[in-house]
This record gives structure tokens, sequence and C-alpha cells, in this order.
């Protein structure tokens, strides 16, 4: 008989602890919402709808009223999230007709990005590309700086892309492609490349051979650039960017770092090491 109570009073004990559990997680899930603005989980769930290509370019994207009953929040919300892509070139609202994924061509109407490989060429001098290194980077291995720059957080996980240390296999969760690449001109070092691509937008990015495949080329081509921002800097070379470039430590170097965006988001950062006596920047105003 008291072994009897005892168990009831064991499995009232587990009842509570399990219905304490269930409300407990629900609670957490409804704060971690709350974290994040409506309008902005609006805006995330249709770049995430865009980049998984469910909704093509050209495309009629689901009406207010219907992105206001999914996400439990009133149209003028709905408006400020369709807005705002709409001000980034991802949407476009045609009055009468709804809200389109907006066509991407924009490439060199908006944003120039120079093919080192095409200048090489056109200047009749021999291109080779050589790929020192490249690997899948998870949220954790990131810095302060580059985490900004992609606005990931440190304990993000991507479930679309994966790492392990055969970069083209997949175990644990990346965030991030690195390459680094130099480029040479007769022979001769001209430009080292380190590179940080979006693993999530470009997942196949890390399978291509970029001693053949142009990075520039394969990004515009898998995701069409819509604005970016650069800087032009002289710098001492570190030792292992002089050993790429074959100079001396702590030679003069021109720097090219450049951020570019599609659909809204940073796709790629890279950071491009010129021999200061073998280069130089030109143009025309």
């Amino acid at each position: 008989m008291v072994m009897m109570i005892i168990v009831m009073i064991l499995c009232q004990h587990l009842h509570s602890c399990s219905r304490w559990l269930k409300i407990s997680m629900t609670k957490v899930k409804r704060d971690m919402t709350k974290t994040v603005p409506a309008y902005q989980r609006i805006k995330n769930a249709i770049l995430d709808n865009i980049h998984s290509g469910k909704w093509q370019a050209g495309a009629v994207i689901s009406t207010e009223m219907a992105l206001a009953e999914e996400f439990g929040v009133s149209r003028m919300t709905v408006n400020r999230a369709l807005k705002e892509l709409s001000e980034e070139r991802v949407l476009e609202r045609r009055q009468g007709s709804g809200t389109f994924v907006a066509q991407q061509q924009f490439n060199h109407t908006f944003v120039e990005v120079r093919n080192i490989a095409q200048d090489l060429k056109s200047a009749n001098r021999d291109y080779q590309a050589q790929v020192l290194s490249k690997r899948a980077i998870t949220a954790s291995m990131l810095d302060d700086d580059m985490r900004r720059k992609f606005h990931i957080n440190k304990d993000a996980v991507s479930s679309d892309s994966k790492v392990t240390d055969n970069p083209t296999k997949s175990t644990e969760a990346a965030v991030l492609y690195e390459v680094k690449i130099i480029h040479f001109a007769d022979g001769q070092p001209i430009q080292f490349e380190e590179r940080w691509v979006d693993a999530k937008k470009v997942p196949d990015f890390i399978e291509q051979d970029f001693s053949v495949v142009n990075t520039s080329d394969y990004l515009i081509a898998k995701s069409p650039l819509e604005r970016g921002s650069y800087t032009i800097r002289a710098l001492a070379a570190p030792d292992g960017i002089a050993d790429a470039l074959q100079i001396a430590p702590q030679s003069p170097t021109l720097v090219l770092c450049r951020q570019t965006y599609s659909a809204g988001q940073v796709l790629t950062f890279v950071k491009m090491w010129h021999a200061g006596d073998r280069y130089q920047f030109s143009g025309e105003l």
C-alpha cells in the first residue's frame, strides 16, 4: 500500500514537471521571437523564400493581408517590411497588381566589379590563378569584425552548409566560405585575394575550381549584385602576404577592400592585396 502511494506521488510530480517544462519552453520561444522586430521577421522570411528559389525573379509574393495573418501582425507592420525591401530593390510594388520579386538586372548598371583575369588578358598578359586554400567557417570561428560585416550572431547555425576537414563534405554547420587565391601576370604574382562568401546564399561556392573559374564572375552569375562599397589603402605587407606576392616583408602594397550586397544583404567581402610596384588603379572622370 505504501509503495502504491509513493508511486502515485512520483507520477503526479513527474506530470507537474512535464507541464512546467512545456510552459517554460513556450515562454522561451516567445521571448526569442520578441527579440526580433515583427517587420524584420517578415523581411527575413521573404528573403529566405527568394534565396531558396521558392520565389523567383518576377514572381508575385503573398498579399499584405496574407502576410499579416501568417505573422499575426497588422497590415501596417507588413507594409513597413515591404516598403523597406522595395527601397532595397529586392521587391517591386505595382499598384493594382501586387508585390513582385524584382528582376535583378543591375549587375553592370549599379555595380561594376572588375575582373582581374579579363583585365590582364585584355592587356595581352598571360594570366593564371593558384588557389592556396578554401574552407568553410562556423560562426564561432569568426572575429567580431567579420560577424558585424555579415550580421552573424556568434551562436548562428546554418542548416544549408556544413564544414569538415574536407571542405567539400558536410557534418558541422557553417556560415561563411573563405578562399585565398594568388593571381599571376606573366608568371609573376600581382594580386593576393582573400574572400569570404555567405554560405547560405551561395551553397555551391566552395565546390568550384577557382584556378579556372573567377570568383567575381561566379558570384554575379549566381546572385546578382545590387550595390557595394570599397576602400583602397596603402599598407605594409605582413609576412604571409609578402610570401604570396613574392616581395619583402613590410613592402608597400595597395589593398582594395570591397563589400557587395545582393537582395538587401551582404553577399561577399574581399581583400585584394597588390604589390605596390606592380599594380595601379586608374579610371576616368
